[in-house]
């Protein structure tokens, strides 16, 4: 467009005696113009950066400067870094919504409000203020009764006992002196303290997923299709004001018995914390039915019509003049740290025109996985020409909802295609592995055919597979024979297949992952594995590659290969492990790159000649290629006990599963090259988050009080 507006500025002379000459100084003006365009387009884009709305990533600290936002701590050496993990922290250290209140909020210094949407614009955290002195004992005067206030301990109140010692407790305390911002003790019932709740934990939905059957014959049933004890998380809701102070049902906090059970038409429905189906899907069971009990022992037997919920451990139990008899599915909310593993959040799907897409699910065209595949094989033979068949060797087989999906899974791939197995956004599919042969493995098999023999070498590269957005359990995903790239991203494969109630692995010693007599190059982001075995000749193949990023490697024991061959030997792979937690020893080829890396337990590698560990955590008593800035090499022996990395929960299936505790070292929570924490959670920024919040609530707390923050989850 530019050019032809420059063009027809020309007086029309001249423009005939281009178009007899060929047009010569139309092709010239087509250039001017392009840089015209260019220019144009960079002027707006210049004015939009005026506004933090409407701004870049890159200019939002240059708004925060002009209004005077500062951040807690100085950028260092990684300010001036350009590479999408340091615009990601550049996120967290410029919060777009901080900068653009920076001037309101010093217009509401000193309300409890604002210290919760500091919280929420600073940290990512929902929060709740509380103030010490309205829950300290007083002597109180006659004449200006409080009854809310400096009340004995009424035993007889249940409600308020089990709030005890959490954010949403009304009981009195006397007074503490250590102040809520210590280093070493800290307290929050003084006069002028002020405690800032915090829940890290993320509540992710579960829509109409099956739940598992404990007993069929006792009704006996949980929200967790892996048969483990799940709590359930709060939904929550949006505040309806900005002065509002948060409640249980604004933050998503595990849900108590309590709780349920006085404020259950708050908690239960389609559109609360869960929802429960019997027999069919047309209507939930009626809120009327549902009672909150303990069912720690099954012990609790539910009357008539009832259906009792434990929400602490996720466990239902039916009565038995209502049992279910078709099945029962759940929609329900579970908290877990991070997008990581197979989830219901969203994830960025590659768009499928012009490849074919074969849907599966209920009211879909396919009911079964191995159906869609089988028909996209067919429709492969059946291609009238090489074009067709080009374009149909590309195929998206994609699960609609979040159901169960039982069955043997054996797919083979030829030279040339390209199969992705992936869940559709907003679905969690579980993939069951059963026993389903005597005779045989029941994993789920991906076999690629080599070129055969005495004919043309064939044109096309090796096959490749996605997975993407499933969690598999029951058995191991095994990849054999001539595979190109295979990509696992957003999955679950259970660490020990299958656990029970406590979170303990059933096959601890079984892997999640085969590499038998392959040539696949394996790329595993954002997942949670078991371990990995590699089984290929060291004689005839080359290593292969496997790639792990923001991933959990858990092999269920410190004492078992996280990453290994068959019978304890060196597995044929060169790894690559970057913002990964590997539980489980490593005995592998080579490591071409470990950074920002938790290698818990043993690291043994065959050639250390060939790559570099950065600031990762590496068990003492590994042999693994140079390192740099590593732990616990900087402290040395005498301090490595300090340093070692400590979990809240090392378990598959807990909600902070293989996060780092609070009292982990500072050089493990700051210890990546970006001074975040090193592992799979490397991404949360959680130490710059923490650091904005309490900054703030240094500036930001009402005058003469003092302000601690502690988190709830």
């Amino acid at each position: 467009m530019s050019s032809e507006r420059v063009y027809n500025w020309l007086p029309a002379v001249y423009r005939e005696r281009d178009t007899e000459l060929g047009e010569p100084l139309r092709a010239l003006l087509d250039v001017i113009g392009e840089q015209l365009d260019a220019l144009e387009e960079d002027i707006a884009r210049l004015y939009e950066d005026w506004f933090i709305e409407t701004a870049e990533d890159w200019a939002v600290p240059y708004i925060g400067d002009l209004v005077g936002y500062r951040t807690p701590r100085p950028l260092g050496e990684t300010a001036s870094d350009r590479s999408a993990e340091a615009l990601r922290r550049n996120q967290v250290l410029f919060p777009r919504a901080a900068v653009a209140n920076t001037i309101r909020s010093r217009r509401r210094k000193g309300t409890l409000a604002l210290l919760e949407e500091l919280a929420h614009d600073l940290g990512g955290w929902p929060a709740r203020a509380v103030e010490a002195y309205a829950l300290l004992v007083a002597t109180q005067s006659l004449q200006h009764l409080r009854a809310d206030r400096g009340r004995t301990v009424d035993m007889r109140d249940g409600d308020a006992l089990a709030r005890l010692g959490g954010p949403f407790e009304q009981l009195a305390h006397s007074l503490e002196l250590p102040r809520p911002v210590s280093a070493r003790r800290r307290a929050r019932f003084a006069i002028p303290d002020v405690a800032l709740w915090a829940w890290r934990l993320r509540p992710y939905s579960l829509t109409r997923s099956p739940a598992y059957a404990v007993d069929r014959a006792r009704n006996h049933y949980t929200f967790s299709i892996l048969g483990n004890d799940a709590p359930l998380f709060t939904r929550p809701d949006p505040e309806p004001a900005a002065t509002h102070v948060a409640d249980e049902l604004n933050v998503p906090a595990p849900v108590t018995r309590r709780g349920l059970e006085t404020r259950l038409l708050d908690y239960y429905g389609e559109q609360g914390t869960f929802s429960l189906w019997r027999d069919t899907l047309d209507e939930p069971i009626h809120v009327a039915e549902i009672v909150a009990a303990d069912l720690s022992e099954w012990a609790y037997r539910p009357r008539r019509e009832q259906v009792a919920v434990d929400p602490v451990l996720g466990r239902i139990a039916f009565s038995p003049r209502n049992a279910p008899d078709q099945g029962v599915w759940v929609t329900w909310h579970y908290g877990f740290p991070d997008d990581l593993g197979g989830g219901e959040y969203p994830r960025a799907l590659r768009a499928p025109d012009p490849r074919p897409l074969y849907r599966v699910g209920p009211g879909e065209p396919h009911e079964r996985v191995m159906d869609a595949i089988a028909q996209w094989q067919q429709d492969l033979d059946n291609a009238d020409d090489e074009d067709e068949r080009g374009r149909l060797s590309d195929a998206v087989v994609e699960i609609a909802d979040s159901g169960a999906y039982q069955e043997v899974m054996d797919i083979t791939l030829r030279r040339g295609q390209r199969l992705e197995l992936r869940a559709a956004d907003g679905a969690r599919p579980v993939i069951r592995l059963l026993d389903w042969y005597s005779n045989r493995p029941d994993q789920m098999r991906v076999r690629g055919l080599p070129e055969p023999d005495g004919g043309e070498p064939c044109p096309y590269p090796a096959a490749r597979l996605i997975l993407d957005g499933l969690l598999i359990t029951g058995r191991s995903v095994e990849l054999i024979g001539e595979l190109g790239q295979v990509t696992i991203r957003h999955c679950t494969l259970v660490p020990g297949w299958a656990i029970d109630s406590h979170c303990h692995p059933r096959n601890e010693e079984e892997p999640s992952l085969e590499l038998d007599d392959t040539t696949a190059c394996v790329e595993i982001e954002r997942s949670i594995l078991g371990s990995i075995r590699v089984n290929t000749s060291e004689v005839t193949t080359d290593p292969v590659r496997i790639w792990l990023s923001d991933s959990i490697l858990d092999a269920t024991r410190p004492d078992l290969d996280a990453l290994g061959g068959p019978d304890g030997a060196h597995a044929h792979a060169v790894a690559r492990i970057v913002r990964t937690t590997v539980l489980g020893e490593i005995h592998t080829h080579a490591i071409e790159l470990a950074e920002d890396a938790i290698l818990r337990d043993v690291v043994r590698c065959a050639r250390r000649q060939i790559g570099c560990v950065r600031f990762c955590y590496v068990a003492p008593g590994s042999r693994t290629p140079r390192r740099y800035r590593c732990q616990p090499d900087l402290v040395g022996a005498a301090d490595a006990a300090r340093v070692a990395p400590r979990f809240e929960s090392v378990r598959y299936g807990t909600p902070a599963y293989a996060r780092l505790s609070l009292g982990c070292a500072d050089e493990i929570r700051r210890g990546a090259h970006d001074e975040s924490e090193m592992g799979a959670y490397h991404g949360l920024f959680e130490p710059q988050r923490t650091d904005n919040v309490r900054a703030a609530l240094s500036e930001f707390v009402p005058a003469g009080m003092e302000a601690g923050l502690f988190f709830a989850t």
